[in-house]
């Protein structure tokens, strides 16, 4: 009541949108357990309160239907369906927005709802409110042409069959809403070419040029929202599986764009995350990381790092038409040591098709090792492991051993890098390098060992699983040339003083002794030991007896 009308001498609107967020988190819940009758009243007490004369009442009576219908689906209410209708056809403003406002929610929550048959309707829902949807994206109204943009984009992944027939209205709705004035309604416009590429590219080769041309003004746009959302596109395109030189003509601006925004867009985050990969986490810390080691900040998806995914593709679809133009700015990149612009060195080097200039690439990277920013320090570990097998490929020649050794050193200095997240990306990429290498290993062993024991003494938490994990890939690498007495007496005090230091109860265990387990395995005389079978049963039975025990207590608990 509270919600609906306030108290006889007038509530609060803040005290009113909070008695109607306090319904919607009980309703989550509680709902279905009511009364029907209860039930009903409250939805008759809700539906008048979609024309409030307060946006902030009529949004959170939005809210609440949409988590009725989770609870009950459209059909325990087919009044709210007329009730909308009738909202969205009254030509009064706050009818129009509450309605409107209402449906885009359940569009976002449960949009699967509006596309199934309710009995006494004639039609799915979806075929009755996708024509007034597109309708409302010509309104003059800012507020109407967002909401209904949002709603009907909701459909896309889904693409029920409403929306398919009705795909040619959408995209002309979509050209018109292009140059909106405000920036919602074009990150809108972008998403959903986006999504539509995704899920049925079919429907735009048709207009690619024409949408391609739209996104390379996106990528300019001046809300950095649109600019990611538009940026986006080049890698959908190329994921679609659309022929090629659909995008060919664009390339010659493409490639300087996408640069242009890896270094000038205002983020100082790493590129490191822009693709994944197996050693890598995507989990960093702050640029100070020396005093961060929580572990729970997270990189968010930004242009930097879309616009590095996207070069990343495009340069691996489009070698031959890429390379040969892209490589001059890439090297004038990393050839550029000025402190202020360190971004155009970090952006230089996340380019994962530049394998046929692999030895001129790598030459290029070493030096950035040690250089004075840790982020670049930290992209370069990242992408010379990208570059690893070629690396090692190369050795067969003097020149290319010698690189490998300095991307080897180079990396393994690293490891005591002070910077945690140069650390992580160091150790990692190590590991990396480690798979590849193998034998190459031997002559660096000692070296290397008193590095990663070094690391070892140094680490905190989070970076130390990791070199437990390069510890153990050496093991496979290097197999019994690490169990030589000069290695072992390196190796394995510190890592048995760890396991004395930890509790039988410690998670960090499970790391620690699958880095012995490698250790072990290096071993070629314990592959072929032979156990009596007699105490081979027993122990068995005696592990089985255990675990019987205690899965029978567990029951019991």
């Amino acid at each position: 009541e509270i919600c609906r009308k306030g108290s006889s001498k007038g509530t609060l609107v803040e005290i009113r949108q909070a008695a109607g967020l306090l319904l919607k988190n009980n309703f989550r819940t509680a709902f279905k357990s009511m009364t029907p009758s209860y039930q009903q009243y409250i939805k008759s007490e809700l539906l008048p309160c979609l024309g409030a004369s307060d946006r902030h009442i009529r949004s959170t009576v939005g809210t609440i239907i949409s988590v009725i219908i989770q609870q009950g689906g459209v059909s325990g209410w087919p009044e709210l369906l007329q009730a909308l209708l009738h909202c969205l056809d009254s030509k009064e403003l706050n009818h129009m927005e509450g309605a409107m406002d209402a449906l885009s929610k359940i569009c976002e929550d449960i949009p699967q709802e509006l596309d199934v048959d309710v009995p006494g309707l004639a039609e799915r829902p979806i075929n009755v409110f996708l024509p007034r949807l597109f309708q409302f994206f010509q309104s003059s109204l800012a507020s109407l042409r967002k909401l209904s943009l949002g709603a009907v984009n909701q459909f896309i992944m889904l693409m029920p069959m409403a929306l398919v027939r009705s795909m040619d209205q959408f995209l002309q709705g979509l050209f018109v809403l292009a140059t909106a004035p405000t920036a919602e309604v074009r990150k809108l416009v972008c998403s959903a070419f986006v999504q539509i590429i995704e899920v049925r590219p079919s429907f735009l080769e048709p207009h690619l040029r024409n949408i391609g041309e739209y996104m390379l003004l996106a990528n300019k746009d001046t809300d950095d929202e649109v600019c990611l959302e538009a940026c986006e596109f080049w890698s959908a395109d190329c994921k679609a599986q659309l022929p090629p030189e659909n995008l060919i003509e664009f390339l010659p601006r493409l490639k300087p764009l996408l640069l242009s925004n890896m270094v000038y867009a205002e983020d100082d985050e790493s590129l490191v995350d822009a693709e994944e990969d197996d050693h890598v986490s995507r989990f960093y810390g702050s640029e100070n990381a020396e005093d961060d080691d929580n572990g729970d900040i997270v990189n968010v998806w930004n242009l930097r790092k879309c616009s590095a995914a996207a070069l990343d593709i495009l340069s691996n679809v489009y070698r031959d038409d890429l390379h040969p133009t892209l490589m001059p700015l890439v090297q004038a990149k990393l050839a550029n040591g000025g402190d202020e612009v360190w971004k155009e060195r970090e952006a230089g080097g996340c380019i994962n098709g530049l394998y046929p200039h692999l030895p001129e690439t790598v030459s290029f990277l070493i030096p950035l090792l040690d250089d004075k920013f840790p982020l670049i320090r930290s992209i370069t570990c990242w992408t010379l492991s990208r570059y690893s097998k070629f690396v090692v490929q190369g050795v067969s020649h003097q020149k290319g051993y010698e690189q490998y050794e300095k991307v080897l050193m180079g990396l393994v200095r690293r490891v005591l890098d002070t910077n945690k997240r140069v650390q992580e990306a160091a150790c990692s990429a190590f590991s990396t390098l480690e798979e590849e290498s193998a034998e190459l290993l031997g002559p660096h062993l000692e070296i290397i060992l008193q590095h990663l024991l070094c690391a070892f003494g140094r680490y905190q938490k989070r970076n130390l699983r990791i070199v437990y994990d390069a510890i153990g890939t050496l093991a496979d690498a290097v197999g019994e040339e690490l169990i030589q007495p000069r290695c072992l007496e390196i190796l394995m005090p510190p890592l048995i003083s760890k396991w004395q230091q930890l509790s039988n109860s410690d998670k960090d265990l499970f790391p620690l002794l699958e880095c012995f387990m490698s250790i072990a395995q290096a071993d070629p005389a314990s592959a072929g030991v032979l156990y009596e079978k007699e105490f081979v049963v027993c122990s068995l039975d005696l592990l089985s007896g255990l675990a019987e025990e205690g899965l029978g207590k567990l029951a019991v608990v």
